[in-house]
């Protein structure tokens, strides 16, 4: 028999020996796709409700050993919706972790950008699922270029607000969804009860894949950004949307362009996420089990 339209067979994947919607079809409801593979996630993790999702970005990924005891850890392709990391300094595997105060977190180490083409549904899948598995609460984390001087590489900052300058949107149709205090003052401020000297600001995304020029900086600069990168905006739009609480996290990787006196590189986001991943893991690690 042909699969309806708008759906695939992924006799693959745990528990869906039957036809799964195709998360890219415009028929098809990317909720829907999200229960699914959070269907997936309870029966590869033997947990059934993560209450907390962490989204590890560049120079993050210490943190997912730090948390607690992992009793779970699989591809992301295992998982329907996902694909593995294209860019280097991404794990691209998903935890489930056992945290000391006996909750469950699901670590999400595979992001999709949404400059890899495949669609802000793909971007934002990872927290419909984190949703549909039972979370309450999701922990953004990024590395992101600096605009304030005083911020050196390897200082993590509390994402205050964000700019969305990438022309698009997870919401589809009229959804109208109110993003006042999207980064949540609560957890911002529990934040702050275990690192009092943590700065915050506001973080800009951009589509990427190329870095910013000077003048992009300068106008993120001048409509109030203190980062620039290329995630977490539309992540966060589509945890509002599910019903999460949103706290976001940036690790200064790189000064901007036209303030670094040096080239960009990725070279030099993935020497400076190394360098800060003990600290920052354990500062992670310590916020996580206190919300």
């Amino acid at each position: 028999m042909s699969p309806a339209p708008g759906a695939a067979r992924e006799p693959d994947h745990p528990g869906t020996d039957r036809e799964v919607p195709d998360l890219d079809h415009p028929g098809t409801d990317p909720f829907t796709v999200a229960e699914v593979a959070a269907a997936q996630i309870r029966a590869l993790s033997c947990v059934d409700r993560h209450e907390v999702a962490i989204v590890l970005g560049s120079g993050w990924s210490a943190a997912a050993d730090l948390l607690g005891e992992t009793v779970a850890e699989f591809a992301a392709g295992d998982v329907v919706g996902f694909c593995a990391p294209a860019l280097a300094g991404h794990v691209g595997s998903i935890r489930s972790v056992l945290l000391p105060t006996g909750a469950h977190a699901l670590v999400i180490g595979a992001r999709t950008h949404l400059y890899e083409g495949k669609g802000v549904r793909r971007v934002v899948h990872g927290i419909r699922t984190a949703a549909a598995a039972g979370a309450g609460i999701v922990v953004l984390t990024n590395g992101a270029g600096g605009i304030e001087e005083s911020w050196a590489p390897g200082t993590p900052v509390l994402i205050s607000d964000h700019i969305n300058l990438t022309a698009t949107s997870p919401l589809e149709g009229a959804t109208f969804v109110d993003l006042t205090d999207l980064y949540s003052s609560r957890l911002r401020g529990l934040a702050r009860e275990i690192d009092a000297t943590l700065e915050e600001g506001v973080y800009v995304q951009f589509r990427g894949p190329h870095y910013e020029t000077p003048a992009e900086v300068q106008m993120a600069r001048r409509i109030g950004g203190h980062l620039v990168g290329m995630s977490t905006a539309l992540e966060a739009i589509a945890a509002r949307q599910a019903g999460l609480e949103v706290l976001g996290m940036s690790l200064v990787t790189n000064l901007a362009a036209g303030i670094s006196p040096t080239p960009l590189s990725h070279a030099e986001v993935i020497e400076t996420g190394a360098a800060a991943a003990g600290r920052v893991g354990h500062l992670l690690a310590r916020i996580v089990r206190a919300l």
